[in-house]
């Protein structure tokens, strides 16, 4: 006789069991987006280069992307790999850093002779590594590096994120046409290619749109206080502040400021995006709001199944430069299959021809600068949650 718990507790094993193989056939199905090109085979084992910030400032950047990027390699192995050939993972951790990001990357291309490359998160390091890459004719894929120079490194280098340019200017078209704010400050990472060029961005779409910059204030990451910007951007009476960082910067610069009384919501980006921005409180991130790639709201059955799987593989919900990293691994593999080669310019070519593939953060196309076109959410914060507000669609 089967007693209830143990009943209930085989019922969880089957559900999760279905629910895997549901997600793995609809997402593995859903691929081979694009033309097949005539190849020469491919190895039995396929070696793709990873390197991501594993440690370091970023490092919940790292193991977000890390996850999405097993499950979806995992996911196709149990599907049959690419043509036959078994996907091999070789990561390297480049702990935050842009020139350890050029060592590892040159390793992986030269040492480890890696078919092609996945990463990384941040601009700065995506830049150098790009440049190796594209020297040695190895495509490089980033899941969510969205400064405008990654992709200018060369034909090698692609990408499955909107670009700064759009995302902050999804931002300056949220505050002024949907929150009716007019006056805004800015505080900028001077030391960050990805927060340089999303203040670039938002400043030139805000006066567009008949905002005024009133002022603007300069940090670099690390810094301990910040309460100098934060004073004066309190006494120049703005409606809001823009914040371009990374999470660990942008969680004190709004506790410090709700500390010195500055009440005004603050807009910043993806690089918002990680459990660790809670930890200066969640109360003073009540109210702000970000731009993002994809909403666990989102009642997709594709999205939610992922999620499910996401889940149940590493333990948490994933995030947005999860499911990133996840398309950009599916993305890259379909491309492989396509190709049915290991060579370089044969992977280049059938990634540049994806059009429509059915990602997780929506349908990717890559236009002719290898950047993906594709919508931005809007996220309200909320008691520690990221919560889905509205849709800004590309122009």
């Amino acid at each position: 006789m089967v007693m209830p718990d143990a009943w209930q507790g085989w019922q969880r094993v089957v559900l999760r069991m279905l629910a895997g193989l549901s997600l793995a056939a609809l997402l593995v199905g859903c691929e081979r987006k694009g033309p097949v090109a005539a190849g020469d085979g491919l190895p039995a084992v396929i070696k793709i280069g990873v390197y991501m910030p594993m440690t370091g400032d970023t490092a919940t950047f790292g193991t977000s992307s890390m996850g999405g990027i097993r499950l979806a390699t995992e996911e196709r192995n149990a599907a049959g790999g690419i043509r036959g050939s078994r996907i091999e993972l070789i990561l390297e951790d480049d702990r935050g850093q842009p020139e350890e990001a050029k060592t590892v990357v040159t390793r992986l291309v030269t040492r480890d002779k890696v078919i092609a490359v996945l990463g990384e998160v941040g601009s700065a390091r995506s830049i150098v590594a790009a440049a190796v890459c594209q020297q040695k004719g190895v495509p490089m894929l980033t899941p969510s590096s969205t400064n405008e120079k990654v992709t200018r490194k060369g034909d090698y280098i692609f990408r499955v994120c909107f670009i700064d340019p759009f995302q902050g200017a999804a931002a300056a078209k949220f505050a002024a046409n949907v929150l009716r704010l007019k006056r805004a400050a800015i505080i900028t990472d001077v030391k960050n290619d990805y927060s340089v060029g999303l203040t670039k961005a938002f400043r030139e779409s805000f006066a567009r749109l008949g905002g005024v910059v009133v002022i603007e204030k300069n940090y670099q990451a690390g810094d301990a206080s910040f309460n100098a910007q934060l004073t004066s951007i309190r006494e120049a009476g703005v409606d809001f502040a823009y914040a371009p960082g990374y999470y660990g910067d942008v969680g004190q610069i709004i506790k410090q400021a709700r500390e010195l009384g500055l009440r005004i919501p603050f807009i910043g980006g993806d690089g918002w995006d990680s459990p660790d921005l809670w930890r200066g409180g969640k109360e003073a991130l009540n109210g702000c709001f970000i731009t993002n790639h994809y909403s666990v709201d989102n009642p997709d059955p594709r999205v939610q199944a992922f999620i499910a799987a996401y889940r149940q593989r590493n333990g948490d919900t994933p995030d947005a430069l999860a499911a990133l990293a996840y398309d950009g691994a599916r993305v890259l593999y379909d491309a492989i299959e396509r190709a049915n080669s290991a060579d370089g310019a044969r992977i280049r070519d059938a990634l540049a021809a994806t059009r429509d593939f059915p990602g997780v953060t929506g349908a990717i196309t890559l236009d002719a600068n290898r950047n993906a076109v594709k919508p931005a959410v809007i996220l309200e914060l909320q008691d520690g949650a990221y919560r889905y507000h509205s849709t800004i669609t590309p122009s």
